[in-house]
C-alpha cells in the first residue's frame, strides 16, 4: 500500500502519442479517456483515495472547434454513461472548474453525476475542466468578498475553503506526461507542498508499472513541509 493518497495528474501527451502511431488526434484523445479509467482503479487497488486529473484547461478553447468538441463529448460521456460504474466501484466524481461556457446540457449532466455518486466512499475522482488555478484563486476572493468577510480576517485557511477544491487535502504528488516540466496552471493554491514527478511517456502509454514507479520514488522521499 502507498503512503500517497492524493495523486494529481496533468494527463499530457494525447495528441503526439497519436501522431507517432500515426493516427488522428481523436484516438489519442480516446485513449487518454480510456487510460484515465484504467489509472483509476489502480490507485484504488494501491491505496490511492483521491486522483485528481487535468481534463481541460480554460486555455485549451482556443483548440480547433472539432476537437474541443470531441474531447466535451467525451467529457460528457464520463457524467452520464459511467456513473454507474462509479458506484459499482464506490468513486465519488467531482467536476472541478468553472461552468461558464460549458453547455447547459453538460452541466445538467455533472450536477447530476455529482449528486448520484456523492455519497460513495472508496474514493473520489476529480476531473479538472474549463480550470485553471489563477481563475480558481480569483474565484474564491470573489466569493470570500460576497460573503462580506472583512480583509483582516482573511487566511490561508479562508482561502482553502473557497477555493473549487475546498473540503480535499492537497495533492500529495503532481505527475505530468510527455517531458513537459511545468503546472500550466494545474492546483496553483493547493500544490503549495506537493511533490512533483515528470514522466517522459505520453499518457495514453502510461502503465502499471509507470504508477509503482511513482509511488516508490513518492515514498522515498522525504517531505520537510518548510522543517529539517
Amino acid at each position: 500500500m502507498s503512503e500517497l493518497k492524493h495523486l494529481a495528474v496533468i494527463m499530457d501527451g494525447n495528441r503526439r502519442w497519436a501522431k507517432d502511431k500515426g493516427l488522428p488526434s481523436f484516438e489519442g484523445h480516446r485513449q487518454g479517456y480510456d487510460k484515465m479509467k484504467e489509472v483509476g482503479q489502480w490507485c484504488i487497488d494501491r491505496g490511492i483515495t483521491t486522483l485528481t486529473v487535468y481534463a481541460f484547461s480554460t486555455e485549451n478553447w482556443n483548440r480547433e472547434e472539432a476537437e474541443v468538441n470531441y474531447l466535451m463529448d467525451l467529457l460528457y460521456k464520463a457524467v452520464t454513461t459511467e456513473v454507474e460504474e462509479f458506484n459499482k466501484r464506490g468513486i465519488r466524481l467531482k467536476i472541478i472548474g468553472t461552468r461558464e461556457r460549458l453547455s447547459d446540457k453538460l452541466v445538467k449532466a455533472i450536477a447530476e453525476a455529482e449528486e448520484r455518486t456523492k455519497n460513495n466512499d472508496k474514493g473520489t475522482l476529480n476531473i479538472c475542466l474549463n480550470y485553471g488555478g489563477r481563475l480558481e484563486i480569483v474565484d474564491a476572493v470573489k466569493r470570500i468578498m460576497a460573503q462580506g468577510v472583512p480583509a483582516d480576517q482573511v487566511t490561508e485557511k479562508t482561502i482553502s475553503e473557497n477555493i473549487w477544491l475546498a473540503g480535499q487535502d492537497d495533492p500529495d504528488l503532481i505527475i505530468r506526461t510527455s517531458g513537459e516540466q511545468r503546472l500550466s496552471g494545474f492546483l496553483t493554491w493547493e500544490s503549495v507542498y506537493s511533490e512533483f514527478l515528470f514522466i517522459d511517456k505520453h499518457w495514453p502509454a502510461f502503465s502499471e508499472t509507470d504508477l509503482d514507479a511513482a509511488i516508490n520514488d513518492y515514498n522515498s522521499r522525504h517531505r520537510r513541509f518548510g522543517g529539517n
